[in-house]
């Protein structure tokens, strides 16, 4: 079959072409003529066989043909995912497929600034691609409008349960119209994404193009049964080998990618870790580095790989073993896309088996098994729990320490005079101990002394030390650190001397009283006052005659009223 006899109109197709895709998927195949007809899908198909391709072509189609309203365009399509990555990489193929019909997309999610987005969707979009928490803020502060919906898209849905989603997913459906077309996607069908299905979807069209939660038959898979301390010389022992063009590495933890893409890049591999602690930069220019070959090696959780779509991914590497069967079908999918060959390789401990084992009943066994390797598994009896905990405090604490010395080298402590010379700080200090000691000893006898009432034994001691102090030699009252000059005993008043010091002159607190100066040289004689703030004139400076007004006091009250 081809995307001719899909009836796609020609500017879907042309873009088709030109993106190279020559024929559908069989997802597409089943999925998007009952899209075209309106109704209602439960799609299900395992990860990396056009999942994406097969809502977002019919999507744009039906929104091309149904003319949209006069004024700014309102969101018609959304497109709900659990990652950002997820949501970049639904954006671009919805970019990418409707280049050639004029229709507007954007793209929400949270770990950004909003204030971009925001300016976007002010401009009317046609298919909005969102985050559920992020959409959910939006709504709430007035940015997005979902009245005229006319068809929501669920994608990824089982993943969306596993992160936590569900109460934003059904916050968003509330806010959505009663009439609208409803696809449901997820690469596994557990009982929950079934009711959920029932409950959202009328008239539907069930699209299972393989059973649920199987793989990709072309990709290649093996396991390496190793011990724990050996998983990281085991992937430079693999990496080394020039085939492994591009990989993908999957950790269990946040710190675990962190590590492992530190031990990768000290080895000499090009290496970038991405998680959910990285800001949304950090992890688009990881990922847009992977993507062109600038990094060989990518080392990601579960939660930031979901999204990642490379179109010739050879390898893709479990360095632990995921807890949830499904979650090993998730990973491996990157690889071996668009019907191209891929490979998946695993490391297993001891303490993995029972994991491993859920797996293999799940994919019914088409795991090889390499055990030429020169790192072949020692330990085969699992760790018990009370040891694997103790482990790996101890491993929390080495990595506490690590980090407390690095932070010592990068910021050593500063050296003071007291390390520069430390007997004399110790000389110094213990005086100043032995002076404490005195004079606690002295404050003890003083309140004894009070406290049984001699008066007389301090009386006697006071007289004593009046004698002692006569026949002592007098002190001198000099002060240490001042000048040989201002050593000497000044018998000028403090306010002067201190003045003289600062070189400031005295403050002028007793001016002089007035001065008559005979001025006759001038045209009439002036009397001039030197202003006295303390006291008051002995004579007021004019006589007011007697034909003066009086002032308002001296005045007799009147019984009239006071008229302007």
């Amino acid at each position: 079959m081809t995307f001719e006899e899909l009836h796609l109109i020609p500017p879907i197709l042309n873009a088709l072409r030109q993106a190279g895709y020559q024929e559908p998927t069989p997802i597409q195949q089943a999925a998007i003529p009952p899209v075209l007809e309106g109704r209602d899908l439960l799609g299900c198909a395992q990860t990396g066989t056009g999942k994406t391709a097969a809502f977002a072509v019919p999507i744009l189609q039906i929104l091309a043909k149904r003319p949209a309203p006069k004024g700014k365009r309102p969101i018609r399509s959304l497109v709900l995912t659990p990652t950002r990555e997820l949501a970049l990489q639904i954006y671009e193929n919805f970019e990418l497929y409707g280049k050639h019909l004029g229709l507007r997309s954007a793209v929400v999610f949270g770990g950004v600034g909003q204030a971009p987005q925001v300016e976007a969707l002010e401009k009317g979009v046609d298919v909005l691609v969102a985050t559920p928490g992020r959409l959910n803020d939006l709504i709430g502060q007035g940015h997005v409008s979902l009245a005229d919906l006319e068809i929501f898209v669920l994608d990824e849905a089982d993943r969306m349960l596993d992160m936590g989603f569900i109460h934003d997913v059904r916050r968003v459906i509330d806010k959505t119209p009663e009439k609208k077309q409803t696809l449901l996607f997820s690469a596994t069908m557990p009982p929950e994404i079934q009711e959920i299905a029932d409950r959202l979807l009328h008239d539907m069209a069930v699209v299972q193009v393989a059973p649920p939660a199987t793989t990709v038959e072309k990709i290649r898979q093996y396991v390496y049964f190793v011990d724990r301390e050996n998983k990281r010389k085991l992937l430079a022992h693999l990496l080394a080998n020039p085939e492994l063009v591009s990989v993908l590495v999957f950790t269990r933890t946040k710190h675990g990618a962190d590590r492992v893409a530190r031990d990768l890049s000290r080895a000499g591999f090009s290496a970038r870790s991405i998680h959910g602690d990285k800001s949304q930069n950090a992890r688009q220019e990881a990922l847009a580095a992977f993507k062109e070959g600038r990094c060989r090696v990518l080392v990601a959780t579960d939660i930031a790989a979901r999204g990642i779509d490379i179109y010739e991914l050879s390898h893709v590497i479990n360095f632990d073993i995921p807890e949830v069967p499904e979650t090993y079908v998730h990973r491996i999918g990157r690889t071996g896309r668009a019907g191209l060959d891929g490979t998946a390789i695993s490391f297993c401990t001891a303490d993995e088996h029972a994991d491993f084992d859920q797996i293999l009943r799940l994919t019914k066994g088409n795991i090889e098994t390499v055990e030429d390797h020169p790192f072949p598994q020692q330990q085969t009896e699992p760790t018990p729990k009370e040891e694997l905990a103790r482990i790996r405090e101890q491993r929390r604490q080495e990595a506490r320490e690590r980090r407390a010395r690095r932070n010592s080298q990068k910021n050593p402590a500063p050296t003071g005079q007291a390390e520069k010379n430390p007997p004399a700080a110790q000389e110094k200090s213990a005086q100043q101990g032995q002076a404490s000691k005195n004079r606690d000893a002295k404050q003890e006898i003083a309140r004894k002394d009070a406290s049984q009432g001699g008066r007389n034994t301090a009386s006697q001691q006071a007289g004593e030390k009046n004698a002692q102090d006569k026949n002592a030699p007098k002190k001198s009252s000099r002060r240490r650190g001042r000048g040989k000059k201002n050593r000497q005993e000044s018998t000028e008043p403090p306010q002067r001397q201190y003045s003289e010091q600062m070189n400031v002159k005295p403050s002028n607190r007793h001016p002089k009283k007035y001065e008559y100066k005979d001025n006759t040289r001038l045209k009439d004689d002036i009397i001039t006052y030197t202003p006295d703030w303390g006291s008051p004139p002995s004579a007021p400076r004019f006589q007011p005659s007697s034909s003066a007004r009086k002032k308002p006091q001296d005045q007799p009250l009147s019984d009239k009223p006071f008229r302007r």
